[in-house]
């Protein structure tokens, strides 16, 4: 038992159903296949998101900029459909490319500027949002493209696209993580990067190279929130750095770095947005979701200080349990 606990993926799976458990008995509504459709599409963006968010965090980093980075990337893409009349398939890629650039930029600023992450990054929160509010005067641009909407409500064989979409990257990031040289290093420099640089791994390098990754995961978010709702608005993407955040801190990655799994964080992803689903079912304001969005991250960041102790106490509960059965077993023989 012991070893379960220890285990990456049984404790955010565990909390993933306890919460879907509770949401479902304080209301009847959740298990409606239209909103079960409805939250996995909602899960989509904030699942990718956090792809890149958990990345960055493996190796001792945060970023804040995404939520904002979501709104100036959905301004830029309207501008690109709507005003300069750049076709789809050619403002898609530019998205993407622009998402990437973004990061570079932070993380250059970050690794080779040694300036903490959580500064460049919270700066880039402040100075994204406010470039997304120089387009069109700030205002919201709408009817971008007919061919943009079925990118999200698409479907293939019946399945929604963003179903595939999370499988296809959530696959990709797990191999990263876990098969190539690429991940190692991620978790070796989040470990300990003075350890790393005496094996020959160029830190600076892959920590940049994780803000690449969650600049471009970002714009695929961004691209998903435009095709939702066929516009772009500065206003787009509040909360979202939080939430992904979240999803990786329940998820049971270590802000400390150097711990955790990728597939553990979609399950975290799943967590937070159940839990808005169910505060929504149940008419909460949304200054209570943010309440519990923060208590969530609280809790979660506890455990994760806590986890030791929390490890010796389970090892204790099932050793003594085990040990008692063991004599009672023997008193019966």
């Amino acid at each position: 038992m012991k070893r379960i606990f220890d285990t990456q993926l049984i404790g955010p799976f565990a909390a993933m159903v306890i919460v879907a458990l509770i949401v479902a008995l304080t209301t009847e509504r959740f298990l409606n296949p239209g909103n079960l459709s409805n939250l996995s599409l909602q899960v989509s963006i904030v699942a990718l998101i956090a792809i890149g968010s958990t990345i960055v965090i493996f190796a001792a980093g945060i970023d804040l900029s995404s939520g904002s980075m979501v709104a100036l990337l959905t301004m830029i893409l309207a501008q690109l459909l709507k005003f300069i009349g750049i076709p789809l398939v050619l403002a898609l890629p530019l998205i993407l490319f622009f998402g990437g650039l973004l990061g570079l930029f932070i993380g250059l600023i970050t690794a080779y500027g040694r300036i903490p992450s959580f500064i460049t990054t919270l700066a880039a929160l402040i100075a994204f949002r406010g470039l997304a509010l120089t387009f069109n005067n700030g205002s919201p641009i709408f009817s971008l493209d007919p061919a943009l909407e079925p990118i999200f409500y698409g479907k293939l064989f019946g399945v929604p696209l963003p179903f595939f979409y999370l499988v296809f990257f959530y696959a990709l990031a797990a191999f990263t993580m876990n098969f190539t040289k690429l991940g190692r290093e991620i978790y070796a420099v989040g470990g300990n990067p003075a350890a790393a640089v005496l094996t020959g791994i160029n830190v600076r390098k892959v920590q940049t190279t994780t803000f690449v990754i969650a600049g471009f995961m970002t714009a695929v978010g961004a691209i998903l929130m435009s095709a939702r709702l066929n516009s772009g608005s500065p206003n787009y993407g509040q909360t979202l750095e939080l939430q992904a955040i979240a999803a990786a801190v329940v998820g049971g990655a270590s802000l400390a770095g150097g711990r955790g799994n990728i597939l553990a964080t979609l399950m975290g992803a799943m967590t937070i947005v159940i839990v808005q689903n169910g505060l929504n079912l149940n008419a909460a304001p949304s200054s209570v979701q943010n309440i519990v969005l923060g208590l969530i991250i609280l809790l979660a960041v506890g455990i994760d200080m806590w986890r030791a102790e929390i490890s010796a106490l389970m090892g204790r509960i099932f050793g003594r349990s085990s040990s008692q059965q063991s004599s009672s077993i023997k008193k019966e023989a």
